[in-house]
């Protein structure tokens, strides 16, 4: 199985169509796509600088956005349908079904992952990669991926979230990041 999250800044681009024909085209099987919160989640953190709820708040409001754009994408993708269980999402794709995360904050607050925006929905998509057992995690960016990068230079660059190589410490999966114009 693979996990392939898709940057939610790929919604402001006039070829998102193009590149979740791209990602559906070429994984064949198997696959579960997790989405950014992109432009939704951009909201929130301004209304959080504007109202000050909290970070417990604001990250499950950025899981609203997750499934706002996991709508948006599902959309495009007919063929793809929603899961959000990790028992489920492991039966469905080893059936062969093509699924998009609906992510669950009560399963992530479960989990003990931290309401703060240190964790972005790469992280997200690294736990669960690694909760279902996934052999790969792709991230598709729309940042530049610079060649032969660590992940501590990734994440000082800012193209991975501060908290993602924690969530892919010791984990069995590839993990692969690309341009969406490399796909």
């Amino acid at each position: 199985m693979k996990v392939v999250k898709v940057g939610g800044s790929l919604e402001r681009s006039c070829n998102l169509k193009t590149y979740l024909t791209k990602i559906d085209q070429h994984y064949p099987a198997g696959l579960v796509i997790v989405t950014g919160g992109g432009v939704f989640a951009d909201t929130i953190r301004q209304a959080q600088q504007r109202w000050h709820f909290d970070d417990e708040c604001a990250h499950h409001m950025a899981i609203i956005a997750m499934q706002q754009m996991a709508l948006l994408f599902q959309s495009i993708l007919s063929d793809f349908k929603f899961a959000d269980g990790l028992k489920e999402i492991k039966e469905r794709s080893s059936n062969g079904e093509r699924l998009i995360w609906w992510p669950d904050f009560k399963l992530l607050n479960q989990a003990g992952i931290a309401a703060c925006w240190d964790v972005t929905s790469d992280s997200l998509a690294a736990w669960l990669a690694n909760a279902v057992n996934a052999d790969e995690l792709i991230l598709v960016k729309s940042a530049e991926i610079p060649a032969g990068l660590n992940l501590s230079e990734l994440t000082r660059l800012g193209i991975v979230d501060p908290c993602f190589i924690e969530f892919t410490q010791n984990t069995a999966y590839r993990i692969t990041l690309i341009n969406k114009d490399a796909l």
